[in-house]
């Protein structure tokens, strides 16, 4: 007799037989593809007040299997039925950026991805990230626990041969026994941040082990892009713990620029500045009002920042209204498209977003066509249009949410 473990995986295998296709097929290129006259000019509207040269996208992904030897992987179950649900969210990854055959899906990937910038205009550059294993309490990499892994050499490599495109976010796990050597070298090559996931790497920002790395951090002046909020890749709650935006003040204590991936739009954490309950734990707080507390606090106000990626999907959308509504805080917020993710069709509703009164029925359906020609423009445009009208007022992201250049050091 199955058990409900098993039970869960054989159902999940059959859904996702029946939802998705045998097989995956190449994007069409954008060059063979067009806009209507309407959704061009609304891309221009939304570029009007923009310096391009200010303008860089924070937050993008690069993902590869290590086809070609890019050094780059995914967890294994990520191939497995024995796993539906990993397997599944891989095969929809893939699909929406473009693999389509697993022997040249990193050349893939980039490819789709360069397309997509390339077909931007005007355009402004975007951080691509590096995205280190998951490390064991004593500083061991654990392959078998990590979801993926990008070198920082293979965005290095990126970022040289598309340097009109992209800055290299590079990605250091603090534990690691050459963790300061690996930092120096990512800088001295031109990084202009580090990318931390801490759920998902194990990295606990209050961990001593972490102080010498902000130290070093903020003297080579790197910034520091670091998830805040649940991730739905990790089960364990003591992992989800350490997206805990809290944690991250020992790094701005020290000094360094720290942004809040996502405002901590999902989940809960820990309420660290409460008194401990009498079983010694915390009271929860949403992990979004925490990050609102970080970025509020006067003594962070020069170096705490929050990006905006994914708060349009459907789970976060309602993150957006306080967003809108606290036009004082957008100083500190700044756009990243969380690529590949606006890519993926079921995440983002624009449906939900009219119902919410953030978009008009027609603005909606040109922005849909925008989809349909370049995600990433989608992305940008989608931001740009959200508008709440309370008061007699109309309520958008400030001009300066999406003018992030100053975040980083010249490189």
């Amino acid at each position: 007799m199955l058990d409900r473990r098993q039970l869960l995986k054989a159902a999940g295998g059959a859904l996702a037989a029946l939802a998705l296709p045998g097989c995956l097929s190449a994007p069409e290129p954008l060059e063979e593809l067009g806009l209507g006259a309407e959704a061009l000019e609304l891309i221009e509207q939304a570029w009007v007040g923009l310096d391009p040269q200010r303008f860089v996208d924070v937050h993008m992904h690069v993902v590869g299997l290590g086809a070609g030897g890019t050094g780059c992987f995914v967890h294994p179950e990520s191939h497995s039925w024995l796993s539906p649900i990993r397997k599944v969210k891989t095969r929809i990854y893939k699909r929406y950026a473009g693999v389509h055959d697993d022997d040249e899906a990193d050349q893939q990937f980039v490819a789709r991805l360069v397309d997509l910038c390339e077909h931007q205009a005007p355009r402004g550059k975007g951080v691509i990230l590096a995205f280190d294993q998951f490390h064991t309490q004593e500083g061991e990499p654990s392959p078998e626990q990590s979801e993926f892994y990008v070198p920082n050499d293979y965005v290095f490599q990126l970022c040289e041969d598309y340097e009109h495109l992209f800055l290299p976010g590079c990605s250091v796990h603090p534990y690691r026994a050459d963790a300061l050597e690996e930092l120096n070298r990512c800088a001295d090559r031109g990084a202009v941040c580090v990318k931390w996931l801490p759920n998902a790497m194990r990295i606990d920002p209050l961990d001593p082990r972490c102080e010498a790395f902000f130290g070093l951090m903020a003297e080579r002046g790197l910034t520091l892009l670091s998830h805040t909020g649940e991730e739905q890749a990790v089960d364990a709650e003591e992992l989800q713990e350490l997206g805990n935006p809290l944690r991250l003040r020992p790094a701005l204590q020290a000094g360094v620029k720290v942004v809040l991936a996502h405002v901590g739009s999902l989940g809960e954490n820990h309420d660290l500045d409460q008194e401990p309950t009498a079983d010694g734990g915390y009271p929860h707080a949403s992990s979004f009002d925490l990050a609102l507390r970080v970025l509020e606090d006067p003594a962070f106000a020069e170096l705490a920042y929050a990006d905006i990626s994914a708060t349009t999907q459907f789970n976060r959308a309602e993150s957006l209204l306080p967003l809108l509504r606290n036009q004082a805080l957008h100083r500190q917020l700044v756009n990243g498209s969380d690529y590949p993710l606006p890519a993926i069709d079921p995440l983002v509703r624009t449906g939900l977003l009219e119902d919410m009164q953030l978009l008009g029925p027609d603005e909606r359906e040109l922005i849909n066509e925008i989809y349909d020609y370049n995600p990433l423009t989608f992305d940008f445009v989608l931001k740009r249009r959200l508008c709440l009208r309370e008061g007699g007022e109309e309520l958008r992201f400030a001009d300066s949410v999406f003018q992030t250049a100053h975040l980083y050091r010249s490189s």
